[in-house]
């Protein structure tokens, strides 16, 4: 007799889930996930699911340096003033889950600034690409970042997804980057050095300090790239961001965009957030799954030293290094054209549909 009650109670809840699912679950579903209650989660058009980490920790800049952290500790100021993009290492686990992040024309906005996405993008990004010289800088903050081992990339890890070799980390995705854009017809220098190894503390004042160098020598450089990989992680597991693009398997990417928010000066950094926009839309028209929602970050992140400066994040630490070349390429695809649309004899604004 117990036996036959428990069955039909696991029968009744059965039937109960199966119910839910034809008839509510997917309003309970949406419901649940805009009154909040499910945070991490967005739920995408088609009813399928993607995750959304929840950001870092907010942390106040300080004006004095503090001590180099040991892996796996809390975000630090970098040379007093700046707070790296991640933790010092990454979360360690066997479980990789794949994660698609809806972006579109969106900005994750954490700062306490007002801003109009459509109405930035329809001023465009104000900034013209010289007609000589060099046009674009890519370089590095965080160059030994690296990404998930598999089939022919393997390195020797410094640290937790961390290696000096250039062919594995992300200088090898700057390469990629740099060739795509040469080939289509702008000019780009590429700083390969890596500046947060041995020493994590002081890579953003370091790669500051030749920032400046190149806009001395080079004082027409007008766009100014610092790609980066992401670390997105929660209760033991690894998220590996990828698009959902037909022939071809490939992360996405992420803009960031820093402000004056922590109290530094950046007075121009709106300017930033145009170009931003004006090649996430470019992008992602293109291929609409590919980006991420633009970040919109109280740091500055040594954007402040030029207009036309912007942080590029591809891929996660669960992603594989592969995946991430696949992912420039796919940006390239978009946004080279719109910046030769930026060129001395180009347009400024995008009109395709």
């Amino acid at each position: 007799m117990r036996t036959s009650r428990r069955m039909a109670v696991l029968g009744l809840a059965v039937l109960s889930l199966y119910l839910l699912r034809v008839n509510g679950g997917l309003r309970w579903l949406r419901e649940s996930v805009e009154r909040g209650r499910m945070k991490n989660v967005v739920l995408l058009d088609t009813g399928e699911l993607a995750f959304t980490p929840a950001p870092l920790p907010a942390v106040e800049a300080t004006p004095t340096a503090v001590p180099e952290p040991e892996p796996e500790s809390v975000p630090e100021p970098d040379a007093g003033e700046e707070i790296p993009l991640e933790i010092m290492g990454n979360p360690r686990s066997e479980e990789v889950r794949e994660a698609t992040i809806r972006g579109g024309l969106s900005i994750k906005n954490e700062t306490g600034y007002s801003v109009d996405p459509g109405g930035l993008l329809i001023e465009g990004p104000g900034l013209r690409l010289p007609a000589e010289g060099p046009q674009i800088l890519i370089l590095h903050t965080h160059g030994s970042e690296a990404y998930t081992q598999a089939g022919l990339d393997r390195y020797e890890a410094n640290d937790s997804y961390r290696t000096e070799d250039t062919g594995c980390n992300v200088v090898r995705v700057g390469d990629e980057l740099a060739a795509l854009f040469e080939k289509a017809g702008l000019r780009v220098l590429h700083d390969r050095e890596i500046y947060d190894y041995p020493s994590y503390t002081g890579s953003y004042q370091r790669s500051g300090e030749a920032i400046e160098r190149y806009l001395r020598e080079y004082p027409g450089i007008a766009v100014v790239i610092d790609i980066h990989r992401d670390a997105l992680g929660t209760d033991g597991v690894i998220y590996k961001t990828m698009a959902e693009e037909e022939g071809t398997v490939a992360s996405q990417l992420m803009l960031l965009v820093g402000t004056d928010a922590s109290g530094l000066e950046h007075p121009n950094w709106r300017s930033n957030l145009a170009l931003a926009l004006y090649l996430q839309e470019a992008a992602g028209r293109k291929h609409p799954t590919l980006m991420r929602p633009v970040a919109l970050v109280r740091q500055r992140y040594n954007q402040h030293l030029t207009t036309g400066s912007l942080i590029l994040e591809v891929g996660s630490s669960g992603n594989t290094l592969q995946e991430a070349l696949a992912a420039v390429r796919l940006f390239a695809d978009g946004a080279a054209p719109a910046l030769l649309a930026l060129a001395e004899s180009g347009e400024t604004t995008l009109t395709e549909p």
